[in-house]
C-alpha cells in the first residue's frame, strides 16, 4: 500500500504440530496447521482472514503473537524479527501487539472484577502509579461503552457484547499497535455484532491501531476489512484489496466461498460452487495443491506441483495454476 509504512512482515512462516504414535510415543507425522505463509501488514489498515474450520487462521494468529512458537520462517514487527526470541525478550514487545478473543466468557477470569482485568496488564508492564492504573481503567470503560461503575463489577453480571467490550478494553490498556481479532463477533448475537464492530472501527482511528481480523463470516470480514486474505488448508490461497476479492475472486477455492453467501436481492440470481468431498486432513495434505482434491479446475500440474502466490494486479495475489504471474507475460 503506497504511502504507509509496514508494521508486519510475515515471510514463508509455519507452524507444525507433531503427532505421536506407538507404545514410545514417538513423532509418526505433524498436522502443518500453517504451511508456508507470506504476506505484509501495515499501520492503520485492517487485513480480513477467512477460511473453513481447520484452514489455519487462529493458529496463524495465536504464531504471530508468539503466543506458539513458530516452526519455521519469520515475523518481523516494526522491523524487527521476533520469531525467536524468549519469553523475558518478548515481554516489552508484548505490550504493542494484543488479542481479543472468540468467547468473552471463557477469556475473562471470573474471579477477577472488571477493574482488575483491565488492570492486569499495566501491573505486568509495571509501568503506572496505583491512581493512573484507576484512572486509566475508568478511561478505557467509557471509550468502550460502559460506565465507570462497571469496574467493581464481575464478567458474570454483563451481557455477551458487554463482556466483548471489557475484551477489548484490555486489549487496549498499553495502547498497543497491532490487534488481533480472532472471530471477536462471532459469539454475539447478530443485533450486538454491529455494534462491537462499529466500535473497534472508532477505537481504530482514535488510537490508530492495526487489525488482523480472522472470520469466518464474509459478510462481517467485508465491513471491516481493507483487504482480505483467504487460507485453505495452512495455505493463503488468495490475498487483495477487499473490492478485488469481492468482486472479482480468481482462486476457486475464493469463488467456491463467496458464492455461498446469501444475497439479498431476491431478483439478482447467484450461481452456487459446491465442492466435492471434505477438507483433508492438515497432517496428510494432498501432494501439489492443497486444494485439487477438491477444485473443479484442477489438471495435472495441480497434483504435483505447489503454485506459488503470484501477482495479478493491484495487489492482489494468488496461489492457482491457472494464472501466470505479471512477470511471465
Amino acid at each position: 500500500m503506497l504511502g504507509k509504512e509496514k508494521l508486519l512482515e510475515v515471510r514463508n512462516l509455519k507452524k507444525y504440530f507433531p503427532v505421536k504414535g506407538g507404545v514410545l510415543q514417538r513423532t509418526i507425522g505433524h498436522v502443518k496447521a500453517v504451511d508456508d505463509v507470506s504476506f505484509d501488514l501495515y499501520e492503520g489498515e485492517t487485513l480480513g482472514i477467512v477460511g473453513e474450520s481447520g484452514s489455519g487462521k487462529s493458529t496463524l494468529g495465536r504464531t504471530l503473537l508468539r503466543l506458539l512458537d513458530p516452526t519455521d520462517g519469520q515475523i518481523i514487527f516494526q522491523g524487527n524479527d521476533i520469531s525467536k526470541l524468549s519469553n523475558r525478550k518478548m515481554r516489552p514487545i508484548r505490550k504493542d501487539m494484543q488479542m481479543v478473543f472468540q468467547d468473552p466468557f471463557a477469556s475473562l477470569n471470573p474471579r477477577m472484577s472488571v477493574g482488575e482485568i483491565i488492570e492486569e496488564p499495566m501491573l505486568v508492564q509495571r509501568t503506572l502509579t496505583r491512581k493512573e492504573r484507576k484512572d486509566k481503567v475508568i478511561d478505557l470503560l467509557e471509550k468502550v461503552g460502559l460506565s465507570p461503575e462497571a469496574r467493581t463489577k464481575y464478567p458474570h453480571e454483563f451481557s455477551g457484547g458487554q463482556r466483548q467490550r471489557i475484551g477489548i478494553a484490555r486489549a487496549l490498556t498499553m495502547n498497543p499497535k497491532f490487534i488481533i481479532g480472532d472471530e471477536p463477533v462471532s459469539a454475539l448475537d447478530v443485533s450486538v455484532q454491529s455494534q462491537v464492530l462499529n466500535l473497534m472501527e472508532d477505537l481504530q482511528d482514535d488510537f490508530n491501531l492495526t487489525y488482523l481480523f480472522i472470520a469466518h463470516d464474509l459478510g462481517v470480514v467485508k465491513h471491516i476489512s481493507d483487504r482480505v486474505g483467504v487460507m485453505y488448508l495452512g495455505k493463503l490461497a488468495e490475498i487483495g484489496p477487499k473490492h478485488k476479492i469481492y468482486d472479482n475472486p480468481l482462486h476457486p477455492y475464493t469463488q467456491a466461498l463467496l458464492s455461498s453467501v446469501p444475497v439479498p436481492d431476491v431478483e439478482r440470481k447467484r450461481e452456487k460452487i459446491k465442492l466435492q468431498g471434505e477438507l483433508p486432513s492438515p497432517s496428510n495434505p494432498p501432494k501439489g495443491c492443497v486444494f485439487h482434491t477438491r477444485c473443479p479446475e484442477a489438471h495435472e500440474r495441480c497434483r504435483v506441483e505447489i503454485p506459488e502466490l503470484i501477482h495479478q494486479g493491484e495487489e492482489q495475489y494468488v496461489a492457482c495454476h491457472l494464472y501466470t504471474s505479471e512477470s511471465d507475460i
